[in-house]
C-alpha cells in the first residue's frame, strides 16, 4: 500500500516532509500531520524587529574627519553608528598619557648594563613614550606587535635599541603621542555630548592608543580604566559599555586584564553561543552550531565596492550573522582614509536592506544578543486574554533594550493589541507554517504585556 506523509496546516497541504518531532496518526493510505503553535506560544526573535541579520558600522580613533566627513552622510539617512575614541586628546579631558611606575631615569641607567628580557620587557616598552624625548612612541607601537606575534628576541633587541639611542642623545627633548592620538585632537567632550545625543555610541578606545602588549597590568588598567572614567564624567554610565583595545589586538594577558573593566569588546567576546571571525581572517560564515557569528570586516583602500556589498548581502540571507564593519581614516586623514563619498555609496546599499538587516551600535546589538541568550519568557491563555512575561538576571543599568517578541495568536482574532503598562500598541498579524502571530517590542523585567483581540 502507498503512504504520505503531509503537513496540514488550515486548509491547505504542502510539500511532503519528515518531521521526526510530531506524533504521526496510525498509518493508513494517507497520513495528516496536524503542526499548529499552541495560542499565546511565545518566543524571542533571534534579532530586533524579527529582522534576518544585524550590521553595526564602528569607527577607530575618533580622527576629527569621522564626525566632519563622516557623520553628515549618516545623519541623512539616520543611520546609526559606534565610534571607540581616544579620550586623551579630547579637549576637556583630565586623563592624559603618562607612565605608571618607577621613575624613568631608573630605567634608562639600568638599561646600559642590564639587556632587555622577559622580567623587564614590559616595564620598558610601557615606558617607552614617557622617557622625555620625542620619537620614542614608534618603538613602543612596533615593539608591542612583535612580543605579541612571539618575536620576542626582535622585541628585546629593539628596545635595547630605544634605549641606546636615548642615553647617547639621539632624540630631540619633549613628548610626542602617536600619529592617531594627534588626528584625534580638536573635539571637545561637548561635541561628543551633541553625537551622543543624535543616537551614535560614543565608546573608550582608551587614553593614547597605546600598544597594549608591550605594556605591564598596571598600564594597562591606567589606558582602560581612566578612559572609562572620562567617558563617565563626560557622557554617563551608557557609554562606559563597549571597548575596542587598540590595533584590534586579542592578547590573552591584555583581554583577561581588560575584561572586568568593560562588559563589551570589539576584540573578543568570549561567549560560548557566540562565533567570532575577525577582520583579519579571509573566512567567510559557513555552517555554524552556535547561535550566533560576530564577522568583523574592514574596508580599505584596496577593498573593492563589489566586496564591500556582498558582506552585507551575506548577512542578509543568514539567519545567524552579525556584520561588524571596522573603519578608520576618512578623506585623507587617518589609516587607510576612505572618500566620504565612497561612504555615503556603500550606507546607502545598507539602507536599502533595512527589511531584512537590523543596523544599529556595536552596544545594542551586544545587548539583544546577551539578554535574549539568558531571559525567561513565560506565557498564559485565559479568559481571551494572552499574558506574556519577559526577565533576565543581567544588569538592568546596562541591559535595558527592549526585545522583539513572537506570540501565536487565534486566527480570528484579525486585529491585536498589545499593552505593556501605559504603553498600547496595534499590532499587524503574520503568518507562517505554524499558524497566525504578532511581532512586539517589550520591556525585560517590567510588567506583564497583555494580548487582545482589538
Amino acid at each position: 500500500m502507498h503512504t504520505c506523509r503531509l503537513l496540514y496546516l488550515g486548509m491547505h497541504f504542502i510539500k511532503p516532509i519528515n518531521l521526526k518531532c510530531l506524533l504521526l496518526a496510525p498509518l493508513f493510505s494517507c497520513q495528516a500531520i496536524f503542526c499548529f503553535a499552541q495560542t499565546g506560544s511565545t518566543t524571542i526573535t533571534k534579532w530586533q524587529y524579527g529582522k534576518g541579520g544585524a550590521v553595526s558600522i564602528t569607527y577607530d580613533d575618533a580622527s576629527r574627519n569621522q564626525f566632519l566627513k563622516a557623520l553628515p552622510v549618516m545623519e541623512k539617512i539616520k543611520m546609526p553608528a559606534t565610534f571607540f575614541v581616544i579620550t586623551g586628546p579630547i579637549t576637556g579631558s583630565k586623563y592624559h598619557g603618562k607612565f605608571v611606575g618607577r621613575p624613568v631615569e631608573d630605567i634608562i641607567k639600568e638599561s646600559a648594563t642590564t639587556p632587555t628580557n622577559d622580567q623587564n620587557f614590559l616595564e620598558r616598552c610601557s615606558a617607552a613614550g614617557y622617557l622625555g624625548y620625542k620619537g620614542t612612541i614608534g618603538f613602543h607601537t612596533k615593539a608591542g606587535g612583535m612580543y605579541d606575534s612571539g618575536k620576542k628576541d626582535k622585541a628585546f633587541k629593539l628596545m635595547d635599541s630605544l634605549y641606546a639611542k636615548v642615553r647617547h642623545g639621539d632624540f630631540p627633548k619633549g613628548y610626542e603621542p602617536c600619529p592617531e592620538y594627534l588626528q584625534a585632537e580638536g573635539s571637545t567632550w561637548e561635541d561628543f555630548k551633541k553625537d551622543a545625543a543624535k543616537g551614535y555610541e560614543i565608546a573608550s578606545h582608551s587614553i593614547t592608543h597605546a600598544t597594549m602588549p608591550g605594556l605591564d597590568e598596571a598600564n594597562i588598567k591606567y589606558e582602560l580604566e581612566k578612559s572609562k572614567e572620562e567617558i563617565l564624567t563626560h557622557l554617563g554610565s551608557k557609554y562606559t559599555f563597549s571597548c575596542e583595545v587598540p590595533y584590534g589586538y586579542e592578547n590573552e594577558r591584555v583581554m583577561q586584564i581588560a575584561y572586568p573593566i568593560y562588559p563589551a569588546f570589539r576584540n573578543r567576546m568570549p561567549e560560548p553561543w557566540l562565533k567570532e571571525i575577525d577582520r583579519a581572517s579571509k573566512v567567510t560564515p559557513g555552517p555554524n552550531t552556535k547561535d550566533y557569528v560576530q564577522w568583523q570586516r574592514g574596508g580599505t583602500t584596496k577593498t573593492p565596492m563589489p566586496l564591500m556589498k556582498s558582506w552585507v548581502d551575506t548577512a542578509a540571507e543568514r539567519k545567524d550573522t552579525w556584520l561588524v564593519l571596522v573603519f578608520h581614516g576618512i578623506d585623507g586623514m587617518g589609516y587607510e582614509a576612505l572618500p566620504s563619498t565612497m561612504l555615503d555609496e556603500y550606507f546607502h546599499y545598507i539602507k536599502s536592506k533595512e527589511d531584512k538587516l537590523w543596523v544599529a551600535t556595536f552596544g545594542d546589538v551586544t545587548r539583544y544578543m546577551r539578554e535574549r541568550e539568558v531571559a525567561k519568557v513565560m506565557s498564559t491563555n485565559k479568559d481571551g486574554k494572552i499574558m506574556v512575561s519577559i526577565n533576565h538576571t543581567l544588569d538592568k543599568s546596562q541591559y535595558y533594550l527592549p526585545l522583539t517578541l513572537k506570540t501565536y495568536v487565534p486566527a480570528s482574532w484579525k486585529n491585536v493589541k498589545a499593552t505593556q503598562g501605559k504603553n498600547t500598541h496595534q499590532l499587524q498579524m503574520k503568518g507562517d507554517d505554524k499558524g497566525s502571530y504578532v511581532l512586539y517590542q517589550a520591556e525585560p523585567n517590567g510588567v506583564n504585556i497583555v494580548l487582545v483581540k482589538a
